[in-house]
This record gives C-alpha cells, structure tokens and sequence, in this order.
C-alpha cells in the first residue's frame, strides 16, 4: 500500500490535483507518525493497521463535515468530502448490514461465543477477517445484540 501511495502522489503532483496532493501527504504523514510510533514498540506496521488508519482518518472527516454542514461552511464541508472521497478509494468496499450481521453470526459460531465475556473475542475474530470492510463501532454494538438475546 506503501508504494501505491507513493506512486499516486507522484501522479498527482504532475497532475497538478491540489486536493489529492495534500490528502496524500497528510495519508503518508499519518502512516510515518505511525511508523515511528510502532518502531518504538519494536513493532512493524501490517496492511492491516494502515486500513485501521484510513477509517479512522474517514471518521474524523465524516465529523468535521456535519459540523461544517450545520455550521453552514460549504466550502470547508466541501473539501471535506473530497478528502473523504480520496481516501477511500485505498479502502475495500464496505460491507452491508445483512453481510455485516452474516460475518457476526459466523464469528459467534466459530468461537463458540454465549455471553457478553466473549465479546472481545468474536470483535477480535471480526477485526482479524474483515479489517477496513466494515464500521467496529457499529459491529461492536450488533455484536453486543445479538450476545444478549
């Protein structure tokens, strides 16, 4: 992903695209806060935290933009959209509800969950499968559901 991210600047910078230029070196900013954060953890950053990070980055935006909505700011709403647009063109498609609550049902058979103490470990197995594919927040919360009845 590294690399795709490196090339697409390039791209477009001699493009001359502004908005994806800064989109991208605000992505790669946030991927080397990372890098140094994981080296001093003697870790290695996985595809998978770079997903993390792309969704976390998505729902920040998505708060900024209803506030700039609310507030009335157009122009700051409409550069939010775009950012949020770019970078999710990194991130797999999203899952739908029926698929969403399926992957929870197959989880919950597949650790043998039957209370809300294994939570953790079905949001585990989910996160495992399906990182950048879905929204944890909302998975967490059909998890916690369907573990309670």
């Amino acid at each position: 992903m590294r690399e795709q991210f490196t090339s697409m600047l390039k791209t477009a910078m001699k493009a001359g695209d502004r908005r994806r230029v800064d989109t991208l070196r605000m992505i790669t900013a946030a991927l080397k806060d990372r890098d140094i954060e994981a080296r001093g953890q003697g870790k290695e950053i996985a595809n998978e935290d770079i997903l993390a990070l792309l969704q976390k980055m998505t729902k920040s935006r998505q708060e900024s933009l209803a506030i700039y909505e609310k507030a009335g700011r157009e122009d700051l709403a409409k550069q939010e959209r775009e950012e949020i647009e770019i970078i999710n063109e990194f991130l797999p498609s999203q899952m739908g509800d029926v698929e969403v609550a399926a992957a929870i049902k197959a989880a919950i058979a597949e650790t043998g969950a039957a209370s809300m103490k294994d939570m953790g470990k079905v949001v585990a197995i989910l996160k495992t499968k399906y990182a950048g594919q879905m929204d944890f927040g909302k998975a967490s919360g059909a998890v916690k559901a369907m573990l309670a009845g």
